[in-house]
């Protein structure tokens, strides 16, 4: 290079292109870094505007050095120690919650959402500070750092990303985590507003420059250059932002994975039609729009930005439907490069099992046809708890058979009461075939039937199995709990006791477990339906040398026959070695301890889950 370039400053060629950069513009940028292609007009930005430090300083928060203790995925325990929505740190330490909700990061999502996690803050932290005590005689460990902002609103991001950086608005009751960093306004509208600056393409375009790695660091946020205060554009981008937001946290709360889940969308009154075909097609038709909208929203907001820092000739508002950070979105929530019929495919399955899920957590007692939200989510509620929270009386099955003769069914049925009722001993055989009443295929049946009616049942229970690509009890038996444990982000809240096999399956629900289930199990599911193969095997024994028989039935029952051994067989072994010895330990369990722990104290009894099951 010569001397007058190493004075003047560098040149760098890329492709047929060579760029020019003064060494002192540089400079301009904080930290500077090499960004030739950043405009004269953006380093202006950097060099006559305040920096976001100067409004409020991006903050870390807790490291806990040991997140298998300290923190829970919120379905895990109990529901009623969970701290929601508390104001101050004064609050949480008078209050006698545990668990408080936790701000961890999570993937790219935009304007709200990624609410899954709580961490054991009780007596003000009492443990996880002693445990941080005591680790750093030895080593540094962990720290509560910014406590003094613990439970206000922000705005965070995820610290490390795969791909574009996104912010999102946490309401107050959060404690944050460092890779859920976090900045903090004072009050919502002013987070709101910085919300919508943080994730225009105007933010991401300086990030470019100041951070080149995918590390989105509170040092790089500090940098952003904040324009001065405009009435008329806080206004307008508010009003946007709010739209936003709320559009946000409503396709967040639709989905059971959110602990302000109400109800299916499937099942509200806004959506219903006469079948579940049509019903999903109008709620597909509002999903489109409400994506098509988000998408107009952001670009407005990009707009909005993009004008007041004056760079309207170099930066552009388009974002791409991908973008749109929506669940109910399938650009978004599928990766890679699918075709339209691929995408629509894969977001009418889900919805299905998102359907099946709802009605076996209907099952269980999780929730209600009759009452929205959770029912029982504390541990060993019992169907007395169940009863007295949906405030109606216990009918018995009798008196339910009686009550659906009496029901004019129509195309679009009303919710009776208690016509959906929970399972009375937490216990849900799921096998290949309708060997008991309770069956979990058989319930779903009754399910589909009293949520969407008689007159298109057969029609409906078509759609769902077309949609999934097999019959309902093939995809209880083959699918169902593989997508349940993903669900639930290998903390599954149904577990599945399954014979070495899989010819002996039941579910149960650990918020209902008490310590004679496993003696359930064994007694009134897995003995009796020894009983009945046995049975069975001694029809078709008597099949094999009948008379009356022809040779095509004899080699059938034959052939069937040998089959049903090896699997009495396999639950005789099942309950020798396994079962039974769990049954007569009487197994106690403490949610507070987690799945992992807790799952792992059933062994062989459970299915087993990678990255779930064994130490």
């Amino acid at each position: 290079m010569s001397e007058k370039n190493r004075k003047n400053g560098s040149e760098k060629a890329m492709g047929n292109y060579l760029y020019r950069a003064s060494a002192a513009d540089f400079k301009k940028i904080p930290g500077s870094p090499i960004a030739y292609w950043v405009s004269a007009m953006v380093l202006n930005l950097f060099e006559t505007n305040k920096k976001l430090e100067d409004i409020s300083k991006p903050r870390q928060g807790a490291t806990t050095s040991d997140n298998n203790r300290f923190l829970r995925l919120w379905h895990e325990v109990k529901s009623d120690i969970v701290g929601m929505k508390i104001g101050s740190l004064d609050d949480a330490q008078q209050s006698e919650y545990k668990w408080f909700p936790y701000n961890k990061g999570g993937g790219f999502r935009r304007w709200y959402g990624n609410q899954y996690f709580v961490i054991n803050y009780e007596n003000d932290g009492e443990e996880i500070k002693a445990f941080h005590d005591e680790l750093n005689k030895t080593r540094p460990g962990g720290r509560l750092k910014n406590q003094q902002f613990y439970f206000k609103p922000c705005v965070s991001w995820s610290k490390v990303s795969s791909g574009t950086f996104a912010t999102r608005f946490f309401p107050g009751g959060f404690i944050f985590d460092v890779a859920g960093s976090a900045v903090f306004f004072g009050d919502e509208a002013t987070c709101l507003f910085y919300n919508g600056l943080l994730n225009t393409s105007f933010v991401r375009y300086i990030l470019g420059a100041l951070s080149p790695t995918l590390n989105f660091e509170s040092e790089h946020l500090c940098k952003i250059p904040v324009l001065s205060d405009n009435k008329l554009t806080t206004d307008l981008a508010l009003e946007v932002i709010s739209k936003l937001t709320r559009d946000s946290k409503c396709d967040w709360e639709s989905y059971e994975t959110s602990w302000d889940f109400i109800s299916l969308p499937l099942l509200q009154t806004d959506h219903r039609q006469t079948s579940l075909k049509a019903t999903y097609q109008k709620l597909r038709t509002h999903w489109r729009e409400i994506s098509l909208q988000m998408k107009r929203l952001e670009e407005e907001n990009n707009r909005i930005f993009i004008d007041a820092y004056g760079l309207q000739d170099e930066l552009t508002s388009e974002v791409p439907l991908k973008e749109i950070t929506l669940t109910c979105n399938p650009h978004y929530r599928y990766s890679g490069n699918k075709s339209e019929e691929e995408l629509e495919a894969l977001l009418l399955a889900d919805t299905m099992r998102e359907f099946i899920s709802y009605a076996v957590g209907c099952m269980f007692g999780r929730y209600a046809l009759d009452k929205p939200g959770l029912i029982l989510a504390n541990q060993g509620e019992t169907m007395d708890d169940y009863y007295k929270k949906l405030q109606t009386p216990r009918i018995d099955t009798n008196e339910h058979e009686e009550k659906e003769k009496d029901i004019r069914v129509n195309s679009c049925p009303l919710v009776v009461q208690n016509l959906f009722p929970a399972d009375d001993d937490n216990v849900i055989p799921m096998l290949d075939g309708d060997w008991f009443t309770d069956d979990i295929t058989e319930r779903f049946f009754k399910f589909l039937r009293v949520t969407f009616g008689e007159e298109h049942y057969e029609e409906n229970l078509r759609f769902i199995e077309e949609a999934l690509g097999k019959d309902i009890r093939k995809f209880f038996l083959k699918d169902f709990y593989t997508d349940h444990v993903k669900r639930y982000k290998k903390r599954p809240i149904y577990w599945l006791f399954s014979s070495p096999k899989g010819s002996f399956n039941a579910l149960i629900y650990m918020h209902r477990y008490r310590p004679d289930t496993v003696s359930v199990v064994l007694n009134d599911y897995l003995r009796e339906f020894r009983t009945k193969l046995n049975a069975h095997k001694d029809h078709l024994e008597a099949v094999s040398i009948s008379g009356s028989a022809s040779q095509g039935e004899k080699t059938k029952a034959l052939k069937e026959i040998e089959k049903l051994k090896k699997m009495i067989e396999e639950m005789e072994d099942y309950e020798r070695d396994v079962l039974f010895p769990l049954a007569t330990e009487q197994v106690e369990i403490d949610l507070d301890d987690g799945v992992k722990v807790n799952y792992n104290k059933f062994g062989k009894a459970l299915k087993k889950i990678p990255g779930l099951s064994g130490k």
